[in-house]
């Protein structure tokens, strides 16, 4: 940008970590007081790798150009927010706007509403085709938003040191969580309903759980240090942490979830990892990413690398990225409790290296993706392949110069953790 190094030479003198790399749109904000931030204990990002990019930052312009991409992304969430459950036009069924509340994305009505039958009942399935209702009335849009928001903000503050976005992530944080008049239910009873139908179904937990684990890290890194993110604030998420690991084991709905033999299965056991983790139960988050070598990679992935189940959609892509995003996550989270995901192979050769090569043809642009696929973004296996390259996978090392930035610039060296980058619910 135009005014990037007159900021720099500007706040060069006050901040000791690369603050003058922001954008000038926030250059009169003060960087925090606080000492400079430690490496986070966060449970997909590797804390002590955030620490060393940020101390790379004044003499890396790739480090430069991604945070340039990230601090524009943080800037739009300056000025929106914060959101609530409690702001949904209908509570979710029983009442309680508490309650987090999200409609099932492939469900279409069948009539025209009439004031008889408001939703136009029956609902019947298309799968792959989503129904542009789901994005009114129900608490999903706003959650992606609390979970996109955070994690910029907090990553912002970490690499700039610009308090503004720290105050900024802690206010959505507490607004979602922890304030009485505006917090959610630590549980997702009445996750993608149904009209007419279902007031909830167990499916539904991945409408919240495939981003939870951003949360988790933006909790972690803003606990490192920044200002407006107190005591009393962390004590409370962590409760409310432990509350929501507690519904996930306990419940009907986590007990459905956690059988599920699809991604279903894949994101229910990264998040149980993730959630161990952070609340302190190292033992049930090793326990999880060990038992998911032989009760997920063996029967989900085949001896070629191809995910059955998820080639199986009229999403085949899509949910072939989509599945091994929870794969990595969850790898990223073994490498805390000394398990290498990476590693593992199983009885037929099954194995995350395989999976994500299988991609590459595809992600690099070499070949056309051979399976059903409604909506092709290249873009989607970028993370997924970056992960695998530093896990050591040598082929997808040489497929990373011939991946396909997302929208909004390619994060990784900054962020580096699969996000589901061609977004869908479902």
């Amino acid at each position: 940008m135009s005014g990037r190094s007159r900021a720099a030479a500007l706040l060069a003198a006050v901040v000791t970590f690369g603050a003058a790399l922001v954008p000038p749109a926030h250059a009169a904000s003060a960087p925090s007081a606080h000492a400079a931030p430690r490496a986070p204990r966060t449970a997909v990002l590797d804390g002590d790798r955030l620490l060393r990019t940020r101390a790379r930052l004044d003499h890396d312009p790739r480090l430069q150009r991604a945070l340039r991409d990230l601090t524009t992304r943080a800037d739009t969430w300056l000025d929106q927010g914060p959101w609530t459950v409690v702001d949904k036009p209908r509570p979710a069924p029983g009442g309680d706007v508490h309650e987090y509340l999200s409609q099932a994305p492939y469900w279409w009505p069948t009539t025209a509403p009439t004031a008889d039958n408001p939703w136009g009942c029956p609902y019947v399935q298309r799968d792959g085709q989503r129904n542009p209702e789901v994005d009114s009335g129900t608490d999903r849009q706003d959650a992606e938003k609390v979970f996109d928001s955070t994690y910029d903000l907090a990553l912002a503050w970490y690499y700039t040191g610009k308090r503004v976005y720290a105050e900024k992530a802690g206010q959505i944080l507490r607004t979602w969580f922890l304030d009485p008049a505006t917090r959610m239910n630590p549980d997702l009873d009445h996750a993608q309903f149904i009209p007419c139908k279902y007031d909830g179904r167990a499916i539904g937990i991945i409408d919240f759980f495939q981003s939870y684990t951003s949360v988790l890290d933006a909790q972690a890194i803003l606990a490192a240090g920044a200002p407006g993110w107190s005591a009393e604030d962390r004590t409370a998420m962590g409760a409310w942490n432990a509350d929501f690991l507690d519904w996930l084991k306990n419940s009907d709905f986590g007990a459905q979830e956690g059988a599920a033999a699809n991604n279903h299965g894949t994101f229910y056991d990264m998040q149980l990892a993730a959630l161990a983790y952070a609340t302190g139960d190292t033992a049930l988050a090793r326990r999880t990413v060990l038992d998911a070598r032989g009760r997920r990679i063996d029967p989900q992935i085949a001896g070629d690398g191809s995910q059955p189940q998820e080639l199986a959609r009229t999403r085949s892509w899509h949910y072939s990225t989509f599945d091994l995003v929870a794969y990595t996550r969850l790898a990223a989270i073994g490498r805390h409790v000394g398990v290498n995901l990476w590693s593992y192979r199983g009885p037929d050769g099954q194995s995350l290296f395989k999976a994500v090569d299988y991609l590459l043809p595809a992600a690099t642009g070499a070949a056309v993706w051979p399976h059903p696929e409604l909506e092709f973004h290249r873009y989607a296996a970028t993370d997924v392949v970056h992960a695998a390259a530093d896990a050591g996978d040598t082929a997808a090392k040489a497929a990373v110069t011939g991946l396909e930035a997302p929208p909004g610039g390619d994060l990784w060296a900054l962020r580096p953790a699969a996000e589901q980058l061609d977004s869908i619910a479902g």
